[in-house]
């Protein structure tokens, strides 16, 4: 394995089997690719296919990762305009107006220069009236997609990093990123409509099989990604996420070890309860089992042994004590404390909870990388 590759390397610590040393990917995602390249967070979601965006930042990092890139629809269902507007200094507002037989749904996004952006209005606004239009709108047949953009996406990659293609959000994320009143009213809608949800779970389900077949068929993707919005114990209880979230993860699961793929989920905040969870799923990584107060991540060994060697971890170094206002010997503790707990046992990536904010060092980020390198030899 001398000459191995960092998708390679991440892609072997996926399957549970050992590189030549652990991968290390802190999740680069806005701030530190806007710096890197030199840029304003506008330009950056705007201007920049984000996964070019992240191959700079990789390479310049001289660094393992990962990253998500997705299939556009080939036309639009219903008509849709957008229409983009300054609003103050550095600020941009974009309204995206969808028109149904039943009227208009509209939705506006908040642009910054300093920090991503942001929805101020979502589409779906009178559960009865808007949902049956926006499942139309966003659960299409596979052959409706272009995916011609993200196979060029993966040829460009090639082998610098591991570029995976998002399959879908899980259902409460899938339910709530487009509800006006976000994960709160998505609570109440919930109580008040579980039947019609339910059915729409089924039909879900049924989509986001097909999609992720779709995949691996129609693409050269090796990896799908499952992200999180509100899909974490620090928002929902375990038996909700169990009742409408597992499911579709399992879908997922399935279907993507049916194509010979691997499944990595993104599951931020609190996530000790589900562990177990994860590896009766036989998800193949999960990041990033964040610490406290992000998460509820205190113990390793406990991690380590609810995974029972099924799924592989990745994440876990702090991004504000320890990568903002901790020392460069403070990021190499929490490397080699990590490494310590593995015991040159596989299913390990050395990354991050989560984003590396803007206001992190060079120093920490070149401390997190090099001493992954010197002390996670296999």
């Amino acid at each position: 394995m001398m000459n191995i590759t960092p998708k390679k390397r991440m892609l072997t610590a996926y399957k549970g089997e050992k590189p030549d040393r652990v991968p290390v990917a802190p999740e680069f995602w806005y701030y530190i690719p806007a710096k890197v390249l030199g840029v304003d967070m506008i330009q950056l979601e705007r201007e920049i296919p984000h996964w070019q965006a992240l191959q700079k930042t990789f390479k310049h990092y001289s660094c393992e990762g990962w990253g998500i890139v997705q299939p556009q629809p080939k036309y639009d269902l219903f008509p849709i305009n957008r229409q983009l507007q300054r609003i103050g200094e550095g600020r941009y507002e974009e309204k995206g107006i969808i028109h149904t037989p039943k009227g208009k749904l509209t939705a506006r996004t908040l642009y910054d220069k300093k920090e991503p952006s942001w929805k101020i209005e979502r589409f779906i606004k009178n559960f009865q009236n808007d949902w049956p239009f926006y499942e139309k709108f966003v659960l299409r047949e596979v052959n409706e997609y272009d995916w011609s953009a993200v196979q060029e996406a993966l040829d460009k990659i090639g082998d610098d990093y591991l570029l995976e293609v998002l399959t879908g959000f899980t259902f409460i994320d899938f339910i709530g990123w487009e509800r006006e009143g976000g994960l709160e009213q998505t609570i109440l809608d919930i109580v008040d409509h579980e039947r019609y949800l339910f059915e729409l779970q089924k039909r879900y389900i049924h989509w986001i099989t097909e999609f992720t077949r779709a995949i691996f068929s129609k693409t050269t993707a090796e990896s799908v990604n499952i992200p999180c919005i509100w899909s974490t114990l620090s928002l929902v209880s375990p038996q909700m996420w169990r009742k409408w979230d597992k499911p579709v993860i399992e879908a997922v699961v399935n279907a993507a070890h049916q194509m010979g793929g691997l499944v990595h989920l993104h599951f931020h905040g609190n996530c000790m309860e589900v562990i177990e969870d994860f590896a009766q799923l036989g998800i193949d990584c999960v990041c990033p089992f964040q610490r406290p107060p992000g998460g509820d991540v205190t113990s390793l060994r406990k991690v380590k042994k609810k995974l029972a060697g099924r799924v592989t971890f990745s994440g876990n170094v702090h991004t504000v004590e320890t990568l903002i206002r901790g020392t460069s010997v403070d990021v190499e503790k929490e490397i080699r404390e990590i490494l310590e707990v593995w015991e040159s046992q596989p299913r390990l990536i050395l990354g991050t909870g989560d984003q590396v904010g803007k206001e992190t060092s060079e120093d920490n980020i070149y401390t997190m990388v090099e001493t992954a390198k010197k002390f996670g030899k296999y």
